[in-house]
């Protein structure tokens, strides 16, 4: 019998974090303000506490995990490394299909690794409360039980139409004693704004975020700041975590660096998580084929423009070089709802411009399908998110097949589908359709990057 469950004893857990930024060939344009000039650390204040400021800007490479923030991450991790034999029986592949699996945090996904991370660090700096959005929910799920274990108030602005697909999320982050609002909503000017234009508007991360922000830097207390689950450098950097516990694993079974590694990518932290350690393996000769996969549906990555962009609908962040859709960009309400956002990380992006990634799409149906395969081998039932990666998984799989190649291939299970049996019962009953956006509409959206500052694609020419 093949070994199915790689686990590391908890005394092997990674005490520092990987920080991409000090291995790039090639620097990420660094944010700018209004007015085309770069932002400053203090500019970020009223926003972020310093101390996560400092790692939003950091070059070192390896960074400490504090003791009191491994305590709290000892509850699921370090998180299993597992064999997914039964699917490649399934297939006839010769490749060995590893996956990191994030399903085992108390909310069920990666995102307490930064949560708990950014809910610590806040309190450390005097903050009382963190204001967030959420798409499908799982980030504001875990910033909720973050906030919950580390004492602080949490508030959720929670894209709408996920927050009607989704209930369940919600009643998640009540329980760990947040308060989620549907977004656009009327508590703040941004979210009024929306509704008045468009009542019926499904919303967008964009959106949520701007009411988010907006909260958080009205309070004349000083008390709250504002907490994002994706896209950032810190965010990015805490994650790593993932990727080094991979590591490791394979590293005890006597396994070679993977061939090829996957991952689903809305604003890049999941992926971020698991590939970033193994990037710099490709920085440095090793032969790896690195996919980020989003939706066709929104498909930053692949139709994308590399623009200077901001992050939220109403224009209140700095501006990010990065692949975008146009931060007016409303995406249709897929069921993926945690990979319907403009744009994506910026070291990401630097890393996709090097030609260090290799980013693809998958339609919503090729991804449901994807995922019933790996139920009905495997077992789990995995988040949609997570079928985006799966749906990449089988075609690498298959094509190894064909090529008579035994690849080795490492995903990240980004999270479980239990609070997502909506969107399995509408694909299962034949209701759910796939979108492809019109170039027309892709025009639309990303014309409002035209009076943006100018983002040079600044590369090696290495890869």
């Amino acid at each position: 019998m093949e070994q199915v469950k790689i686990l590391l004893n908890e005394k092997d857990i990674p005490k520092q974090w990987y920080n991409l930024a000090a291995d790039l060939p090639t620097p990420m344009l660094p944010p700018l303000g209004p007015d085309g000039k770069p932002v400053t650390p203090d500019m970020l204040a009223p926003v972020f506490p310093m101390n996560i400021i400092e790692q939003e800007v950091s070059t070192e490479r390896w960074i400490d995990i504090p003791e009191p923030i491994l305590d709290i991450l000892y509850r699921w991790r370090p998180a299993p490394l597992r064999r997914a034999v039964y699917l490649e029986k399934l297939l006839g592949t010769p490749a060995k299909i590893y996956y990191k699996d994030e399903s085992t945090s108390p909310p069920g996904s990666h995102k307490p690794n930064t949560a708990v991370a950014q809910a610590w660090y806040n309190k450390q700096f005097g903050i009382e409360k963190i204001t967030t959005e959420t798409g499908a929910g799982q980030w504001g799920s875990a910033l909720s039980f973050a906030c919950s274990i580390i004492g602080l108030e949490c508030k959720v602005y929670m894209v709408r139409i996920s927050f009607d697909q989704k209930p369940f999320r919600k009643t998640m982050m009540n329980l760990w004693g947040g308060n989620c609002v549907a977004s656009p909503s009327n508590e703040t000017n941004a979210g009024r704004k929306v509704l008045a234009e468009m009542p019926d508007t499904p919303g967008s991360l964009g959106i949520a975020i701007s009411e988010a922000v907006e909260e958080a830097v009205s309070d004349k207390t000083g008390k709250t700041r504002y907490a994002l689950g994706s896209v950032l450098n810190h965010v990015m950097l805490h994650q790593t975590i993932i990727g080094l516990e991979a590591k490791k694993q394979l590293k005890m079974i006597g396994e070679k660096t993977p061939d090829i590694i996957i991952g689903c990518a809305g604003g890049g932290s999941n992926f971020a998580g698991l590939a970033f350690p193994f990037i710099t393996d490709k920085i440095n000769g090793a032969d790896i084929k690195i996919i980020p996969v989003e939706p066709t549906a929104c498909p930053t990555m692949t139709r994308g423009e590399f623009a200077y962009d901001y992050g939220d609908t109403a224009c209140m962040t700095p501006l990010l070089a990065m692949y975008t859709l146009g931060h007016a960009f409303v995406p249709p309400p897929i069921h993926a709802g945690g990979l319907r956002y403009h744009g994506m990380a910026p070291l990401v992006c630097q890393a996709i411009v090097e030609g260090l990634l290799e980013p693809r799409s998958y339609h919503q149906i090729e991804s449901y399908k994807a995922a019933i395969t790996w139920a009905r081998s495997e077992g789990f039932i995995c988040a949609p998110e997570t079928s985006q990666a799966l749906a990449a998984v089988i075609d690498e799989a298959n094509k190894a097949k064909e090529e008579g190649k035994e690849k080795v291939i490492l995903f990240s299970y980004s999270g479980h589908g239990l609070m997502d049996l909506l969107g399995y019962e509408a694909y299962l009953s034949g209701n759910l359709t796939d979108y492809k956006m019109p170039q027309e509409d892709l025009d639309k959206f990303t014309s409002v990057l035209k009076d943006n500052p100018k983002a040079e694609m600044r590369k090696s020419g290495k890869w």
